[in-house]
């Protein structure tokens, strides 16, 4: 009766992971702002992949 195809659930874009996830929109948050300090303290090289 219904024939619904099944889209796929990650459609990469860009401009919306960098505003979603980049370091601005980290560090914008308090919570961004904790992922920024552990990662510090991890000593991660690269912060935000």
């Amino acid at each position: 009766m219904y024939n619904v195809a099944m889209l796929p659930t990650y459609n990469p874009h860009k401009r919306k992971r960098k505003r979603r996830m980049g370091f601005l929109a980290r560090a914008s948050t308090p919570g961004g702002r904790g992922v920024l300090k552990r990662r510090r303290a991890k000593g991660r090289h690269v912060l935000i992949p």
